[in-house]
């Protein structure tokens, strides 16, 4: 989905928020402290720099376009917390759109204290190292436990799962390149394409691996301890022995 059809996408009354909801900003705009938001206030509030007045529906479709494939996926819920979280410390103000007589949607923009505030974020945040949680490998590890064949679908599976990515990436960063003002996001496109494209050929080679595996012989299921046995420490790959 690109950034033109991503803009239109608030008219769908059904998932945006009550014109009711919300709380509001003080007058001046101003925050009342410099609170130490999580990187997801960060994430909406960057959205909201692009000079768009955008309803949580909006926020929610934008980030499906792109955030998705290289950071984060948000509910509808996380999306109003932080935009009420946001607006609570003046970083954006909210203003009710009328889209016929009786239906009305709440949309947002980003005053310049929020757009200060996300400039400084992201010039002076430290750099961390991304977290990697990857429950297919995980499994991988815990091989054991699963049949060899089955172990290969799932590998499979997410080789095929990332380079759906991959595609999905790269047709995203081909629609982010006609407008000038998604130049940036049209490099973390890229990135997250080669991203999902290396996530591929790992899983490739993964599955050459277990077939090498299978092939040797070499893999076999632990042994459990006679129940007489005594209780001995593990000895753990790549540790040395305490004894």
């Amino acid at each position: 989905m690109g950034p033109q059809s991503a803009r239109s996408a608030g008219s769908a009354q059904s998932r945006d928020e009550p014109a009711g909801a919300g709380g509001g900003a003080g007058a001046d705009g101003a925050p009342t402290d410099d609170p130490k938001l999580p990187a997801t206030s960060w994430a909406v509030l960057g959205m909201l720099s692009f000079e768009q007045e955008l309803s949580g529906y909006d926020i929610k479709k934008w980030a499906d376009w792109s955030l998705k494939l290289f950071y984060w996926s948000p509910s509808f819920s996380q999306i109003y917390s932080e935009l009420k979280r946001l607006e609570k410390h003046g970083y954006v103000t909210s203003r009710t759109v009328m889209q016929d007589d009786v239906r009305g949607k709440r949309v947002y923009a980003i005053t310049d204290t929020g757009r200060e505030a996300v400039r400084n974020w992201s010039r002076t945040a430290p750099v961390e190292a991304p977290v990697l949680k990857h429950g297919v490998l995980l499994r991988v590890w815990l091989g054991h436990l699963t049949e060899p064949e089955r172990l290969h679908e799932i590998v499979a599976e997410h080789r095929d799962n990332s380079e759906r990515r991959r595609a999905e990436a790269a047709v995203d960063a081909d629609a982010a390149h006609g407008e000038t003002a998604w130049a940036y996001p049209e490099l973390a496109l890229k990135w997250a394409e080669r991203y999902h494209a290396a996530e591929r050929d790992l899983a490739e080679q993964m599955l050459r691996d277990l077939d090498e595996l299978a092939a040797s012989g070499r893999a076999t299921e632990p042994v459990p301890l006679p129940p007489d046995s005594p209780s001995l420490a593990p000895r753990l790959p790549g540790v040395p022995s305490t004894e």
